[in-house]
């Protein structure tokens, strides 16, 4: 049984630019820095001879959550990166969804700081976010992310609901 999402991991070309950017850009919070050099980390991730830099980042939020961070930027220290951005409609690629509450200062705000936008927000029209507004995003390395703005109505639903889920 899953009982919810612990964190989610990216890989970066630099870890140290990547946490000013998630830090500045998306406002987000560094937790915790570490080097795995070890001999657990190569068997896990099956990378001979891994080692890697990790940050720990959370979203600063009143809201509940199970784990001190949210997303885990990784760095693999004697790997190269092709540079290439990865196709959003292929298997195996992902994206990670934010919950904003302002598109399009976040729009403004991480254009200047380097995002390469594929959209700039739109609005949704149809399905369970009508009334809301989108954009899809590449990080600096290339990482898809996707900023989810709700309809009014939607958010105070969404955030009744968390509020109750934490009373209990």
């Amino acid at each position: 049984m899953i009982l919810g999402q612990l964190h989610h991991g990216i890989v970066v070309g630099n870890i140290e630019r990547s946490i000013a950017w998630y830090c500045d850009g998306l406002g987000m919070e560094l937790v915790h820095r570490q080097r795995q050099e070890n001999a657990y980390t190569p068997v896990l991730v099956g990378v001979p001879r891994a080692v890697l830099e990790v940050a720990q980042l959370k979203i600063p939020s009143p809201l509940p959550t199970v784990s001190t961070h949210d997303i885990e930027l990784i760095e693999y220290v004697h790997s190269g990166t092709s540079g290439e951005t990865a196709p959003v409609n292929q298997p195996g690629s992902a994206h990670l969804g934010f919950l904003v509450s302002d598109i399009d200062r976040m729009y403004t705000r991480l254009t200047a700081l380097g995002a390469a936008f594929r959209n700039p927000p739109v609005d949704i029209s149809q399905g369970a976010n009508a009334g809301g507004k989108a954009c899809y995003l590449h990080d600096l390395d290339g990482n898809t992310l996707e900023l989810i703005q709700p309809s009014p109505a939607r958010l105070r639903s969404m955030l009744t609901l968390l509020s109750a889920s934490a009373l209990t």
